[in-house]
């Protein structure tokens, strides 16, 4: 297993290694050793699974507040994905700063996406399929969201990115500079 990592601390890229044949390939996908090496110990509670008919479908920017602010590893499981990770540690140095990784079942790579950080994505293909294990149970009292297109993060999506296709909890989401202090000490 290969672990990228990015000038912004916390995210990073898991790719697996395949073995392949003329059959195929065989890949282990998840090694709680080489990633607690990695990324740090962590628990995962609970596996999500969201599928998006369109491409162009946005999602996000999610995240949820102590004490049940998530790690979220996530993968594609069909189709494709621009996933995204903003950091929104008060006090980070990196506070509002984004990645992005292409995820896809052809890569076959993940996104660990810690605490302390937003998520969204982008689809790029229709019927994209996204799978995540995250470290709290969901909490409805602690779910929340910045903005997906908050000029202050500028995350800059792909031209296929729909605004029409955001949830409604998503259109009205604040930005970033309305958010308060969040993630203290993560």
């Amino acid at each position: 297993m290969e672990f990228r990592k990015f000038d912004l601390p916390g995210p990073v890229e898991i790719v697996p290694r395949r073995i392949g044949d003329e059959r195929g390939f065989f890949s282990e996908i998840f090694r709680e050793d080489a990633f607690s090496r990695e990324c740090g110990p962590q628990q995962f509670v609970q596996e999500n699974e969201s599928l998006s008919a369109r491409a162009g479908t946005v999602r996000g920017l999610h995240f949820q507040t102590p004490p049940f602010a998530q790690g979220k590893l996530v993968r594609c499981t069909q189709g494709a994905i621009f996933d995204v990770a903003v950091d929104l540690r008060a006090g980070s140095p990196h506070m509002g700063k984004w990645i992005a990784v292409t995820l896809s079942p052809a890569a076959g790579n993940w996104l660990w996406v810690p605490p302390g950080f937003g998520h969204g994505f982008c689809t790029l293909e229709p019927s994209s399929i996204v799978n995540y294990k995250v470290t709290a149970y969901y909490s409805a009292e602690n779910d929340r969201g910045v903005a997906w297109d908050d000029p202050a993060i500028g995350v800059e999506w792909p031209a296929i990115a729909d605004a029409e296709t955001l949830s409604a909890k998503d259109r009205v989401q604040p930005p970033l500079a309305a958010l308060g202090p969040l993630f203290e000490g993560l």
